[in-house]
């Protein structure tokens, strides 16, 4: 079975868990909202559900960056015609610089809604926790995503240094469009903009595959780990039947009672 196959398989096994809930259908559930689901079937149910639509939309923003890349590439190669880009074009390059800024902090939040998942589970089930902590598996994915955070941070910061930029520039709207127009201003300015970007674009598909990796092997755990949980609920349901339906041993031996009048 492939990847994405075991993938739908997990969460199809994490949904079947509970019904979703009319409100959530179609929204992805946030961080904070799992906090404050109070029954253990619909937030496994929510989780698989947030699991799902968070696959989707890396795959989606994945598909973008690479659109991204290649615009960049064949600005890029304008330039090396024109030395400058004409208004028209580099208002068409902001725009795209703007939504790689935006991917990379969609990216980050896609992240951090996964670490708080596991997180959820952890507190919740302690079966959960018992079935990572095993020497075999050993897997924190909480920290996993904190990790895969912290590098994606640090290796754009690294890119943005190289043209002596800062992450601060790169963080909002107002800051990298303020950013962008001051580097229009001569062409050293834009080919270093389209370069930079062009860079950042594909470290990004680099740590979207990683991250979509890191949700595939996070989801196909779960749905093991619910796997088990269930096949140990059915065994446990089996024996309680076999219990109590049990026919009860007939008497035997010993001198049979018989009415004195």
């Amino acid at each position: 079975m492939g990847q994405h196959r075991l993938f739908e398989a997990a969460a199809a096994l994490l949904i079947a868990a509970s019904p979703i809930p009319t409100s959530a259908a179609g929204q992805l559930v946030g961080a904070t909202e799992f906090t404050q689901i109070l029954n253990n079937a619909e937030l496994v149910g929510l989780v698989g559900q947030s699991g799902v639509q968070i696959d989707n939309q890396i795959t989606q923003i994945g598909h973008q960056l690479e659109q991204i890349q290649n615009q960049l590439r064949i600005y890029e190669n304008m330039m090396q015609n024109t030395l400058t880009l004409p208004d028209q074009v580099w208002g068409q390059v902001e725009s795209d610089l703007d939504r790689l800024r935006t991917i990379v902090g969609e990216g980050q939040g896609m992240a951090f809604s996964m670490g708080n998942i596991d997180d959820m589970l952890k507190q919740r089930f302690q079966s959960y926790s018992e079935f990572l902590a095993d020497p075999l598996r050993g897997e924190d994915f909480s920290a996993a995503y904190q990790s895969w955070s912290d590098t994606n941070r640090d290796t754009i910061a690294g890119t943005l240094k190289t043209a002596n930029l800062t992450a601060e520039q790169f963080s909002s709207e107002e800051a990298t469009m303020a950013q962008l127009r001051n580097m229009s201003q001569t062409s050293v300015g834009q080919m270093q903009a389209l370069q930079v970007g062009h860079q950042i674009a594909t470290q990004q598909v680099a740590q979207t595959q990683k991250l979509r990796g890191l949700v595939s092997q996070q989801m196909t755990m779960m749905g093991t780990w619910y796997q088990s949980e269930q096949a140990a609920r059915d065994l446990a349901q089996s024996r309680r039947e076999e219990f109590f339906n049990a026919t009860r041993p007939p008497t035997s031996g010993g001198q049979q009672m018989e009415p004195r009048w």
